[in-house]
C-alpha cells in the first residue's frame, strides 16, 4: 500500500485527503491511501516518519511551510523562495517542493486585466511566499499587508485607507480568515476602496464565497476563491510523487 499525507495544524477541514481519495477511486488507482497527520510542533516529524515507515510523499500546510525547511535534505525550490507544501520521500531523504506557485499562478493569470498592475497581499505566512513569487514574476508591484510591521511586511491593516486600496486593484487574501466554521471574520482591510475593477482572489476555498469575497462582490469586483489552486497544486504534487 503507498502512503500519502498532510501534515499541519489544525487538520478539521483537509481539502487534500477528501480529493487524494476521489482521485484514487475515480481513476482507478489502486493501493494508495492518503492520511492526514496533525502535528502539535514541526518537531515531531521525525516520529511520524520513523513511525510511518511506508510514506512516500506528503504536503505541506499551515503553519509548517516555512518551518520544514530545515527537515529537508535538498530542495528544488525557485531561487528567492522559501516555503515548501509537497515532499517527496526517498528512503531516509526528503526533498521539498513548491506546487503552490504552479497553482497560484494558473488559476490566477486567466483573471488579469492590465489594469491588474498593483496589488495588496493580505498576510504574509508560508502561502504568502507563493503568492509573492508569482507576482514578482509576473512584473506585478505589490505590498504586503500584516497585522505588525516587520522584515516580511509593507505596511499594517491600520495603514490602509480607502485610496490605497482603490490604488490596488488585485487584492489577494493569504490568510486563514473566513475559514469555515469561522465564516464570520475577514481581513480588517476599507472595503469601500472596492472598485469596479479590482479583482479580489482568496486562498480560502471553504466556504467556496467568504466574506472577504462576498464584500468584495458587493462592490462589483471579480472574485476568486482558492479550490482551483489547491487541485492544480495537488495534480503537480501528484507528479513529483510519481516520477521515475
Amino acid at each position: 500500500m503507498r502512503l500519502f499525507g498532510l501534515i499541519g495544524s489544525p487538520l478539521t477541514h483537509s481539502f487534500s485527503q477528501k480529493y487524494f481519495t476521489r482521485k484514487f477511486e475515480k481513476e482507478g488507482i489502486p493501493g494508495c491511501r492518503y492520511e492526514l497527520f496533525p502535528l502539535a510542533s514541526i518537531d515531531e516529524l521525525p516520529g511520524l516518519l520513523k513511525s510511518q515507515p511506508g510514506l512516500e510523499g506528503l504536503n505541506v500546510t499551515i503553519p509548517y511551510k516555512k518551518q520544514v525547511i530545515p527537515f529537508l535534505a535538498a530542495v528544488e525550490i525557485p531561487e528567492g523562495l522559501h516555503a515548501c507544501n509537497c515532499i517527496r520521500i526517498e528512503g531516509n531523504t526528503l526533498i521539498g517542493y513548491n506546487t503552490d506557485v504552479t497553482g497560484f499562478q494558473k488559476s490566477l493569470v486567466p483573471l488579469l486585466e492590465p489594469w491588474h498592475n498593483r496589488a495588496l497581499v493580505l498576510g504574509n505566512g508560508g502561502a504568502t511566499e507563493a503568492v509573492v513569487f508569482v507576482l514578482k514574476k509576473l512584473g506585478i508591484a505589490y505590498q504586503v499587508v500584516s497585522r505588525g510591521l516587520h522584515a516580511g511586511s509593507d505596511l499594517t491593516y491600520a495603514d490602509l485607507d480607502e485610496e490605497i486600496v482603490r490604488q490596488h486593484p488585485l487584492v489577494i487574501n493569504t490568510t486563514p480568515l473566513g475559514t469555515f466554521p469561522d465564516t464570520g471574520t475577514c481581513a480588517p482591510i476599507p472595503y469601500e476602496g472596492i472598485t469596479g475593477k479590482h479583482l479580489l482572489y482568496d486562498l480560502v476555498y471553504n466556504p467556496p464565497k467568504t466574506l472577504f469575497l462576498q464584500k468584495g462582490e458587493e462592490r462589483g469586483a471579480r472574485i476568486k476563491n482558492g479550490e482551483e489552486m489547491l487541485i492544480i497544486q495537488a495534480e503537480e504534487s501528484w507528479k513529483i510523487w510519481n516520477r521515475p
